[in-house]
């Protein structure tokens, strides 16, 4: 059951240090988690053919991920990214990423290749971010490719992350995640993105209720520390979330993703599911970085 994960990975500079090379990007961290869980997970990208990118790719490789899908620009190199963090663990983020390969992925040799063999696999699961960072090309190819398996009655998850930097409008924003949202069987946004993005005040029932009309058939709203709420055909439950002391909140949401996603492809029920993604939500929160680097306990 092979799960295939597009988006843009990027270098990570943190401001509280750590040793080694340091990588991430929403849906990069989903497919590692993933990947430790012992899901078959390709990541879809792009990155370049200096020596940082053969790195990094050998780092996912050592993670378990299928990289036969990450592509090479032969002119471009992955961005960068710096992360700040508050004394309450709140991050703020500055971008290099102007010149980053992901952005013209859908370009290069291989990737129709990429599409084709998506069409058929257990699971695609892609975010606003992997939406805005490429063109119009590549975004009506990933939109394609879901309504395409929508269609024959196979499994998409989207995440509506929503970076204002990385669009020219948010009407632009908008109007590209309302298709993603029509076009996916799972929908797992975030309140605050979701309020962000579209200037609103909604509450999680409004949201979902929402994305449901939009065609999505199940939607899982995080709420941080106030838990989630599930909408589904007929059901809705609210999940209260545990306390925890936060140390850095980055990933959190990807993490969830990739706790939920792993169990209900592994057969969980629906309680069992969201017990799995806030467990792994609450352990990312404990330390710094949105993934845990191999050797560093930090």
């Amino acid at each position: 059951m092979k799960t295939f994960i597009f988006g843009e990975a990027m270098l990570e500079y943190h401001s509280h240090g750590g040793a080694g090379l340091r990588y991430g990007g929403d849906t990069l961290n989903t497919a590692i988690h993933m990947a430790r869980r012992g899901c078959d997970v390709a990541y879809v990208t792009a990155v370049g053919t200096d020596p940082i990118s053969d790195a990094v790719v050998a780092s996912w490789e050592n993670e378990g991920i299928d990289t036969a899908h990450v592509h090479r620009h032969p002119e471009r190199s992955p961005g960068i990214y710096a992360i700040h963090l508050d004394q309450a663990g709140e991050r703020s983020f500055l971008y290099w990423r102007d010149r980053s390969a992901a952005r013209e992925m859908f370009d290069l040799p291989g990737m129709q290749a990429t599409l084709e063999e998506a069409r058929d696999c257990a699971l695609v699961y892609y975010s606003l971010i992997s939406l805005a960072v490429v063109d119009d090309r590549g975004r009506s190819a990933l939109l394609g490719l879901s309504h395409d398996r929508k269609a024959a009655g196979r499994a998409i998850a989207y995440d509506s992350n929503y970076r204002p930097v990385l669009w020219p409008r948010p009407s632009e924003a908008q109007v590209v995640s309302a298709a993603a949202v029509s076009a996916a069987t799972l929908g797992l946004p975030t309140n605050v993105d979701e309020r962000h993005l579209l200037a609103c005040s909604e509450t999680e029932r409004e949201l979902a209720t929402r994305w449901r009309s939009l065609g999505c058939d199940e939607v899982i709203v995080k709420a941080g520390e106030q838990g989630c709420l599930y909408a589904g055909s007929g059901e809705e439950t609210t999940f209260p979330a545990q306390r925890v002391d936060v140390v850095d909140s980055s990933g959190a949401g990807d993490a969830f993703n990739a706790g939920f996603l792993h169990a209900r492809m592994t057969g969980a029920d629906l309680p069992a599911a969201v017990g799995a993604g806030q467990a792994l939500a609450r352990e990312t929160l404990g330390h710094l970085g949105a993934i845990r680097m191999p050797g560093n306990r930090s």
